[in-house]
């Protein structure tokens, strides 16, 4: 897998990365295992997690396979904090929605520590401000930042959900490497703002949500499976929100240039992003080694400029 230099840093990294948004939830321990073995098999070594993925759980098991299934040195891990469960520090970790956002001093150091301690590791690679917090000055945010790249306990920063004017406010006192933001053919805000100005400050754009939560596979083309996350209660309003006219125009596109190339709509819209100026990388989750396999395919395919090209056009003509 091709390794790409993340901003003006010297950090590189797989530009395909993992998130294990689902462990804990839709992916279950020995899932997780088959899946972290194939990514590295493949290449991988960009590996994203957070507190509150799967309630807690997706850190406990990505814990567990530390050492055991991969070696910590093999992986860049990429961790977040800034978003606080409303439970007690020791109990399970709710989602975001059941959760608070707190990054002080305090608050963000006492998730770091918790985050080493459970993978029993003296450093993340990148450490991510989870979101933008109005009631903690960025002064203070910034100095945490400098004082635990200083410590050893972080390699590089960066940050999650922040805006562009919040990313340059913060960029302009202290250094962040990574800015993480949606990203696809059905979320392209970040080519106005965000990409920007990552690129004056030297910061690297992570792509989340690339395939725009499944829609860009064209799994819901003839309705909502019974397995997707359009028909679970949590995010179905977010799914079905989405599936317009412009995502059903995007989405056949997708599906003529796959056939034209004899690959998968998926794939298609994974190239799409993973070349786009200024994406040092995107992450992408799977609940299943089969759907990782889809997405790990995505690496080889070389996406013509003319395809690329009518994509844009498509994607931008439908806004």
């Amino acid at each position: 897998m091709e390794q790409r230099t993340v901003g003006r840093s010297g950090l590189r990294v797989s530009r395909m990365g993992l998130t294990t948004h689902t462990w804990g939830t839709h992916t279950d321990a020995e899932a997780a295992r088959g899946q972290l073995m194939a990514f590295v098999e493949a290449g991988g070594t960009l590996v994203d997690t957070s507190p509150v993925y799967g309630g807690g759980a997706a850190q406990r098991i990505l814990a567990e396979l530390l050492g055991d299934l991969v070696s910590r040195d093999d992986l860049v891990l990429s961790g977040c904090a800034g978003v606080v469960p409303q439970n007690s520090a020791e109990g399970p970790m709710p989602e975001l929605s059941q959760a608070t956002v707190d990054t002080s001093r305090r608050a963000l150091l006492q998730q770091l520590d918790r985050t080493l301690r459970q993978f029993g590791t003296d450093h993340l690679d990148i450490w991510n401000v989870a979101v933008w917090d109005p009631l903690t000055p960025l002064a203070e945010v910034a100095a945490t930042l400098e004082q635990v790249v200083r410590s050893g306990r972080v390699r590089y920063v960066g940050v999650r959900g922040f805006g562009a004017w919040q990313l340059a406010s913060l960029a302009a006192t202290t250094s962040v490497t990574a800015v993480q933001t949606p990203y696809s053919l059905l979320a392209r805000d970040a080519e106005a703002d965000i990409v920007p100005a990552a690129h004056y400050h030297g910061v690297g754009v992570i792509a989340s949500a690339p395939l725009a939560g499944g829609i860009l596979t064209g799994k819901y083309r003839d309705g909502v499976p019974a397995d997707s996350r359009g028909a679970e209660e949590a995010t179905a309003a977010e799914i079905r929100s989405g599936l317009d006219e412009r995502a059903t125009r995007v989405v056949e596109a997708l599906v003529t240039a796959a056939d034209g190339l004899g690959t998968s709509p998926l794939a298609v819209a994974l190239a799409w992003v993973r070349d786009r100026p200024g994406v040092a990388g995107m992450i992408v989750g799977a609940r299943d080694i089969g759907q990782l396999t889809g997405v790990l395919a995505a690496e080889t395919l070389e996406l013509p400029r003319a395809i690329a090209a009518a994509l844009d056009d498509v994607s931008a003509r439908a806004e």
